[in-house]
Protein backbone atom coordinates (compact mmCIF):
# COMPACT_ATOMS: atom_id res chain seq x y z
CA UNK A 1 0.00 0.00 0.00
CA UNK A 2 2.82 2.72 0.88
CA UNK A 3 4.72 1.39 -1.78
CA UNK A 4 1.56 2.28 -4.29
CA UNK A 5 1.65 5.86 -3.03
CA UNK A 6 5.24 6.06 -3.25
CA UNK A 7 5.10 5.03 -6.94
CA UNK A 8 1.81 7.46 -7.34
CA UNK A 9 3.83 10.24 -6.15
CA UNK A 10 6.56 9.59 -7.98
CA UNK A 11 4.83 9.40 -11.34
CA UNK A 12 2.80 12.78 -10.75
CA UNK A 13 5.96 14.28 -10.17
CA UNK A 14 7.88 13.36 -12.91
CA UNK A 15 4.51 14.24 -15.30
CA UNK A 16 5.82 17.62 -15.23
CA UNK A 17 8.71 18.10 -13.87
CA UNK A 18 11.77 19.67 -15.77
CA UNK A 19 14.71 17.42 -16.88
CA UNK A 20 13.63 15.49 -19.82
CA UNK A 21 17.52 13.81 -19.45
CA UNK A 22 17.56 13.11 -16.34
CA UNK A 23 14.98 13.90 -13.41
CA UNK A 24 12.31 13.00 -15.54
CA UNK A 25 13.87 9.44 -16.19
CA UNK A 26 15.09 9.06 -12.79
CA UNK A 27 11.71 9.28 -10.95
CA UNK A 28 10.39 6.66 -13.53
CA UNK A 29 13.60 4.35 -12.84
CA UNK A 30 13.03 5.06 -8.64
CA UNK A 31 9.06 4.21 -9.60
CA UNK A 32 10.41 0.45 -11.16
CA UNK A 33 10.65 1.28 -14.81
CA UNK A 34 13.47 -0.37 -16.89
CA UNK A 35 14.84 2.38 -18.30
CA UNK A 36 18.28 2.85 -20.69
CA UNK A 37 20.70 5.52 -20.83
CA UNK A 38 20.29 8.84 -22.84
CA UNK A 39 16.65 8.80 -22.88
CA UNK A 40 14.81 11.54 -23.21
CA UNK A 41 11.09 11.81 -21.86
CA UNK A 42 9.41 14.57 -22.47
CA UNK A 43 6.44 16.93 -20.12
CA UNK A 44 3.25 15.31 -19.29
CA UNK A 45 4.29 11.34 -20.55
CA UNK A 46 1.84 8.71 -18.68
CA UNK A 47 3.60 5.41 -17.78
CA UNK A 48 1.47 2.92 -16.09
CA UNK A 49 0.93 3.78 -12.55
CA UNK A 50 0.49 0.25 -11.26
CA UNK A 51 2.83 -1.68 -13.32
CA UNK A 52 5.84 0.50 -14.04
CA UNK A 53 8.32 -3.00 -13.75
CA UNK A 54 6.52 -4.18 -16.98
CA UNK A 55 7.80 -1.06 -18.94
CA UNK A 56 11.05 -0.96 -20.68
CA UNK A 57 12.65 1.47 -22.64
CA UNK A 58 16.32 0.81 -24.69
CA UNK A 59 18.95 3.53 -24.97
CA UNK A 60 18.62 7.02 -26.77
CA UNK A 61 15.39 6.67 -26.96
CA UNK A 62 13.04 9.98 -27.43
CA UNK A 63 9.45 10.14 -25.71
CA UNK A 64 7.48 12.53 -27.12
CA UNK A 65 4.98 14.86 -25.16
CA UNK A 66 1.72 13.68 -23.93
CA UNK A 67 2.92 10.49 -24.48
CA UNK A 68 0.48 7.12 -22.89
CA UNK A 69 1.85 4.25 -21.68
CA UNK A 70 0.26 1.65 -20.73
CA UNK A 71 1.27 -2.29 -19.73
CA UNK A 72 -2.02 -3.48 -18.06
CA UNK A 73 -5.79 -3.54 -18.87
CA UNK A 74 -8.26 -4.88 -15.71
CA UNK A 75 -10.85 -3.99 -13.55
CA UNK A 76 -10.59 -4.65 -10.03
CA UNK A 77 -7.85 -4.67 -7.60
CA UNK A 78 -3.97 -4.80 -8.73
CA UNK A 79 -2.90 -8.26 -9.53
CA UNK A 80 0.35 -9.46 -8.50
CA UNK A 81 1.26 -11.57 -11.64
CA UNK A 82 0.95 -9.12 -14.55
CA UNK A 83 1.14 -10.95 -17.88
CA UNK A 84 1.65 -7.24 -19.93
CA UNK A 85 4.63 -5.60 -21.10
CA UNK A 86 5.55 -3.07 -22.92
CA UNK A 87 9.27 -3.52 -24.16
CA UNK A 88 10.42 -0.30 -26.63
CA UNK A 89 14.16 -1.11 -28.14
CA UNK A 90 17.17 1.17 -28.41
CA UNK A 91 17.02 4.32 -30.74
CA UNK A 92 13.38 4.67 -31.17
CA UNK A 93 11.79 7.92 -31.73
CA UNK A 94 8.00 8.20 -29.94
CA UNK A 95 6.03 11.55 -31.19
CA UNK A 96 3.65 13.46 -29.28
CA UNK A 97 0.19 12.14 -28.54
CA UNK A 98 1.32 8.33 -28.77
CA UNK A 99 -0.70 5.98 -27.09
CA UNK A 100 1.40 3.09 -26.14
CA UNK A 101 -0.99 -0.09 -25.25
CA UNK A 102 -0.08 -3.43 -23.07
CA UNK A 103 1.68 -6.69 -25.30
CA UNK A 104 3.52 -4.16 -27.62
CA UNK A 105 7.28 -4.75 -28.73
CA UNK A 106 8.36 -1.43 -30.78
CA UNK A 107 12.03 -2.47 -32.39
CA UNK A 108 15.39 -0.97 -32.60
CA UNK A 109 15.43 2.24 -34.80
CA UNK A 110 11.56 2.67 -35.14
CA UNK A 111 10.09 6.10 -35.78
CA UNK A 112 6.32 6.46 -33.89
CA UNK A 113 4.21 9.00 -36.05
CA UNK A 114 2.90 12.00 -33.54
CA UNK A 115 -0.76 10.69 -32.31
CA UNK A 116 -0.25 6.82 -33.73
CA UNK A 117 -2.32 4.53 -31.28
CA UNK A 118 0.42 1.30 -31.02
CA UNK A 119 -1.84 -1.20 -30.38
CA UNK A 120 0.65 -4.49 -32.11
CA UNK A 121 4.29 -4.51 -32.60
CA UNK A 122 6.47 -2.30 -34.46
CA UNK A 123 9.19 -4.15 -36.63
CA UNK A 124 12.83 -2.26 -36.46
CA UNK A 125 13.39 0.44 -38.44
CA UNK A 126 10.01 1.42 -39.39
CA UNK A 127 8.18 4.38 -39.39
CA UNK A 128 5.03 3.72 -37.81
CA UNK A 129 1.84 5.47 -38.65
CA UNK A 130 -1.77 6.16 -39.64
CA UNK A 131 -2.52 7.45 -43.06
CA UNK A 132 -2.54 11.23 -43.15
CA UNK A 133 -5.35 12.49 -42.28
CA UNK A 134 -7.79 13.77 -44.91
CA UNK A 135 -11.58 14.58 -45.39
CA UNK A 136 -14.41 12.22 -44.48
CA UNK A 137 -17.41 14.19 -45.24
CA UNK A 138 -18.95 17.26 -45.96
CA UNK A 139 -20.30 19.42 -42.63
CA UNK A 140 -24.31 21.27 -43.91
CA UNK A 141 -24.87 21.47 -40.16
CA UNK A 142 -21.97 22.76 -37.40
CA UNK A 143 -21.42 20.62 -34.12
CA UNK A 144 -22.34 23.03 -31.64
CA UNK A 145 -24.31 23.48 -28.85
CA UNK A 146 -27.11 24.95 -31.21
CA UNK A 147 -27.63 21.90 -33.24
CA UNK A 148 -28.05 18.55 -31.22
CA UNK A 149 -25.60 15.36 -32.68
CA UNK A 150 -28.54 14.11 -34.58
CA UNK A 151 -29.34 16.75 -36.78
CA UNK A 152 -25.27 17.33 -37.15
CA UNK A 153 -25.14 13.59 -38.05
CA UNK A 154 -28.03 13.73 -40.76
CA UNK A 155 -26.51 17.04 -42.01
CA UNK A 156 -23.10 14.68 -43.35
CA UNK A 157 -22.21 14.93 -47.08
CA UNK A 158 -19.76 12.01 -47.85
CA UNK A 159 -16.79 12.87 -50.17
CA UNK A 160 -15.80 10.86 -52.82
CA UNK A 161 -12.19 11.61 -52.68
CA UNK A 162 -9.21 8.90 -52.99
CA UNK A 163 -7.37 8.73 -49.64
CA UNK A 164 -4.31 7.07 -50.71
CA UNK A 165 -0.94 7.98 -49.70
Amino acid sequence: MIKDIYQRILRKIAYSVPGGFSIRPMLHRMRGVHIGKDVWISQYVYIDEIHPESVFIGDNTTIGLGTLIIAHFYWGPKKKNNDGKVKIENDVFIGPNCVILPDVHIGKEAVIQAGTVVSRNVPSGTLWGAPKAGPIAGVTVPLTKNFSSDQFRKGLRPLNINRAL
